[in-house]
C-alpha cells in the first residue's frame, strides 16, 4: 500500500489538489482511493501563511515502481505544478506531495525517511488518511491510522470541504 499526502496553500489550491490526484493515478496498479478535501490550519509555517487544502490518496503501486522512483516522480510533479526550487521547509507552496508510506518499507536517509517521520502527529494527514485506510497499521507499529487519529491531542483545525471549497454539512 502506498499512501501519499497532498497539500497546497498557494494559488487555486482546490483545483491543484484535485488535478494532482488525477496525475497520481499513473503510479497505481488499479484503483486509487482519494479522501475528501480538507481545509487545514498551517502547521509550523511562517506567520500569516494561508490555510492549506489537504487530501490523501492510497493505492497499490504499479509493478516495478520503487519508493525512490516514486519520490523522484512526486518531486517532478510538484515542479510541474509550479513549486519553486530550492524548497523551503513549511513555506507556502503550490503543491506538496509527501510519500507517507510505501508498503512496509523503512528508510532513514538524509533526503528520504519512510514512513514519513511526522505524519502520525499531524491531524491534516491522519484525518484524510482515516477516510481511505482507517484500518491500515502504520508501519513499525501495531497502531491503525484511525487509532493514531483518535489519540491526537493538538490544536490543529481541520474541516472537510466539498470540491467547491465550501464546508460540508455534518
Amino acid at each position: 500500500m502506498v499512501l501519499i499526502g497532498i497539500g497546497s496553500n498557494r494559488g487555486d489550491s482546490i483545483r491543484t489538489v484535485l488535478r494532482s490526484i488525477e496525475c497520481l493515478r499513473r503510479f497505481a496498479a488499479g484503483d486509487v482511493r482519494a479522501s475528501s478535501l480538507w481545509r487545514t490550519s498551517p502547521v509550523d509555517c511562517p506567520p500569516g501563511s494561508a490555510d492549506f487544502v489537504n487530501a490523501v490518496v492510497a493505492f497499490e503501486s504499479r509493478e516495478g515502481l520503487t519508493a525512490d522512483a516514486l519520490l523522484a516522480e512526486l518531486k517532478a510533479l510538484e515542479r510541474e505544478f509550479g513549486r519553486q526550487m530550492p524548497w523551503v521547509r513549511n513555506a507556502p507552496r503550490e503543491l506538496d506531495l509527501d510519500l507517507l508510506v510505501f508498503g512496509d518499507e523503512h528508510r532513514d536517509a538524509d533526503h528520504f525517511v519512510l514512513p514519513h517521520p511526522r505524519a502520525t502527529t499531524r491531524r491534516f494527514v491522519l484525518a484524510p488518511a482515516a477516510e481511505v485506510v482507517p484500518a491500515l497499521r502504520w508501519p513499525g507499529t501495531q497502531t491503525t491510522v484511525a487509532e493514531l487519529l483518535a489519540r491526537l491531542d493538538d490544536g490543529e483545525r481541520v474541516e472537510r470541504i466539498d470540491s467547491l471549497g465550501e464546508r460540508e454539512a455534518r
